[in-house]
Formats: C-alpha cells, structure tokens, sequence
C-alpha cells in the first residue's frame, strides 16, 4: 500500500539520442512500445505520470495535465531539446498545472557543474514541487520506473518515504549512489 505513484515510464517511442552536452545515450530498457502501463495508471492511490501524451490509449480517463515549462522566457526558446514536457495525474477534480523550472541544453535546473547521469532525467526541483503540491509529509511514494533515482532525492528532501524500482543495473547503482548522497547530505545539513 502506497500514498502515491510518481514516475517517469518510458513513453514507447524506441528514444535514442544525445543531450545538448554531446553525451550519447543508449536506448532506455522498455522503451520499444511494449510496455502496458496500465497496471500503474490504474491504482487507487495519487498517480503522477510522465510522458502519458505518448501513450493516451492507456489512460483510464481524462485526468488532470501537468505541464512542466522548461523554458521560462521567450529568451530560452532557443535551446535545444523540448521546451515542455506533459504528466497526467489520475485526479478527477480541480485544475492543470504548470511548473516553471529552466532545464535543457546546457542549463541543468539541479545547478551549474551537477551532469545529468540519465538521459530523461528530471530536475529534484521539479519532482519536489510536485510532492509538496500532491503528497504530505510521511506518505509512500512509489516510482517503479525509478530511472537515477530522482523522484526518491525528492522524497528525501521533503520527508516523504519512498520505494523505487529499476530494471537497469546500470542506472540501479546510479539511483543508489544518488539516494545515499542524499541522505548523506540531509543527516550532514542536520548535524550543523
């Protein structure tokens, strides 16, 4: 039993490609658009899916739309990649959301010199606005698409429990990595 999903599943379009920063990716495991996402969509708890535009046939109803705006400004429009990227939530009531956080080409929104380490990686910033606006301190949170392990940073930083999962070896040691230095970072701000 969990409080809430909070994921970013791969979206079914066989993603290959690079960032603005000229690192090469592999393909993302499960991204080849096999993957039913409905058993996710479709729990009784908050859900919170990235990328749902790319699999509407799966949506259990309409929803309510996240929008995250990577651009902020007209003066960004320029960069490279995406200038926004959509989430669908599960709730039934009240309005769509925009999140205004700058990410993309060479603007990292987690901060100057912090490499992305996952080829559709959001920003901590992101996923902690969007637990504070859906989520309370103390829930569960789920993302079984756990990726670098973003979403869990975020539980981390804003009191909330988390439980993830992670198909790759590689982006598992990743997440670990980074939830450790989380807590590392929260135990050390603590002790001051």
């Amino acid at each position: 039993s969990v409080d809430a999903v909070v994921t970013d599943p791969p979206y079914g379009i066989a993603w290959k490609g690079h960032t603005a920063s000229t690192l090469e990716w592999s393909g993302i495991g499960g991204d080849d658009g096999l993957l039913d996402i409905r058993p996710v969509l479709n729990m009784s708890c908050l859900v919170v899916s990235f990328g749902a535009n790319c699999y509407p046939h799966q949506l259990p109803h309409r929803g309510r739309w996240l929008c995250w705006d990577k651009r902020v400004n007209e003066n960004a429009d320029r960069m490279i990649g995406s200038p926004f990227e959509l989430a669908w939530t599960n709730k039934t009531s009240g309005f769509d959301k925009i999140y205004r956080i700058m990410h993309g080409g060479v603007v990292n929104a987690d901060g100057n010199g912090v490499r992305r380490v996952h080829p559709t990686q959001k920003p901590v910033a992101l996923m902690r606005r969007i637990l504070e606006d859906f989520t309370s301190v103390g829930d569960t949170v789920f993302d079984p698409f756990a990726g670098s392990g973003t979403t869990g940073i975020a539980c981390i930083q804003t009191g909330r429990n988390f439980i993830g999962c992670e198909i790759s070896p590689e982006y598992h040691a990743v997440a670990t990595r980074r939830l450790q230095e989380a807590e590392n970072n929260l135990f050390a701000g603590a002790t001051k």
